[in-house]
């Protein structure tokens, strides 16, 4: 048979994995937004769709200004992706909004 032990759980460990003080406030030397935050994700995704609704505004512009370099078919797919990541955007912000409510309205 295998020998199965458990190990006694650590709760100071846990609580330095956590980034938090032994009495549960975060701890002051943790870094604010790391690299792989949730934060710098979210940040990064609003730059992307804000550089894409510029470029499809961009792109309006030199057609409307019958620019020969510029074709109606890469104008509407570059305004159909700036929509796309706009709704995608939004679609996260309402679902996090309702999150935050659902965590707010919780009988502790």
């Amino acid at each position: 048979m295998n020998d199965l032990r458990i190990k006694p759980f650590d709760f100071q460990a846990a609580v330095a994995r956590a980034g938090l003080r032994p009495d549960g406030l975060p701890r002051s030397d943790a870094p604010e937004a790391t690299a792989g935050s949730f934060r710098t994700a979210m940040a990064n995704a609003l730059k992307d769709v804000s550089k894409s609704q510029m470029e499809a505004g961009r792109l309006q512009r030199e057609l409307t200004l019958d620019n020969p370099a510029v074709s109606v078919e890469e104008t509407m797919v570059a305004m159909q992706k700036a929509q796309i990541g706009f709704q995608a955007t939004l679609q996260v912000r309402n679902r996090l909004a309702q999150a935050y409510s659902d965590i707010m309205n919780m009988q502790v």
